[in-house]
């Protein structure tokens, strides 16, 4: 059986602290307001000169990836935030928001 390795294994936290896509604010992701949430990250998407897709693909992707990354380390509290902030997203984008 492998084992890995300590760095392998904190890869995904590498990835959100030096994203070179977006410059995010000082955990962004443990606020409890979602639309102070999805303006930071909008923010953060429409001012970086580095993102591969349009703001709001940037913005929605790392949330996403957050999300997925932390499992199930995120509070109920918590990931009910964040998914609130998709939603804020795509308010804030004039995106149409997904039903059900």
């Amino acid at each position: 059986m492998q084992t890995e390795s300590p760095d392998r294994k904190r890869w995904s936290q590498h990835v959100t602290d030096t994203s070179n896509a977006l410059d995010l604010d000082p955990g962004v992701f443990t606020w409890n307001d979602p639309r102070q949430i999805a303006l930071s990250l909008k923010n953060s998407a429409e001012r970086s000169q580095r993102r591969k897709a349009d703001p709001f693909r940037s913005a929605m992707s790392m949330l996403t990836f957050y999300i997925n990354r932390a499992g199930r380390q995120l509070t109920a509290e918590q990931r009910a935030h964040l998914e609130a902030a998709k939603d804020e997203l795509r308010l804030l984008f004039d995106k149409p928001q997904l039903k059900g």
